[in-house]
């Protein structure tokens, strides 16, 4: 059966390896750097967008005191990454230890906020939705992916700054 959380921690997976590869790079690595970030922020910003106009939403609805405090967090989470931490990292030249340093920063920030909502919030939505809800939410966001309002907020943040072209 489908599982939105499943779903949502593999996506978590997937970035963790893209901030482990971009950690392997030398500041040489300007177009492998470039393709990561983008690889990066593909993944991440649909992902971002969707839980926090369905599934936090609907969480928030459902959960408690301890629950709200999670919900309040990871979307202040969001929000340093999305308006400060991304943002800065795409003004960096590629091939500056500013960038090196930059992307480690952001892969923490994304670690951190994965983990807390794997552990915290993760555990909660397994009390709080039913498994057909989870399926439910699962098929749901997968047809959100492919449509115009997961393109255009991948679009938007991509009008963000960004570093040098790459070639």
């Amino acid at each position: 059966m489908r599982d939105i959380l499943k779903t949502l921690k593999s996506e978590h997976d997937e970035l963790r390896q893209l901030f482990a590869d971009m950690e392997k790079t030398t500041d040489r690595a300007k177009k492998s750097r470039g393709h990561i970030l983008n690889e990066i922020e593909s993944g991440l910003i649909p992902h971002a967008k969707w839980e926090e106009l369905v599934f936090y939403p609907a969480f928030k609805a459902r959960a408690d005191r301890e629950g709200l405090k999670s919900h309040a967090e990871a979307l202040q989470e969001h929000r340093a990454v999305e308006l400060a931490v991304l943002p800065d990292l795409k003004t960096k030249d590629t091939g500056s230890v500013e960038f090196a340093g930059s992307a480690k920063v952001l892969g923490e920030f994304v670690d951190h906020h994965a983990k807390e909502e794997e552990v915290t919030m993760f555990k909660m939505a397994r009390k709080l939705f039913s498994k057909e809800e989870l399926a439910v939410m699962d098929e749901e966001y997968d047809q959100w992916k492919g449509s115009p309002d997961a393109a255009a907020a991948l679009a938007n943040a991509l009008k963000q700054p960004s570093p040098e072209p790459v070639a």
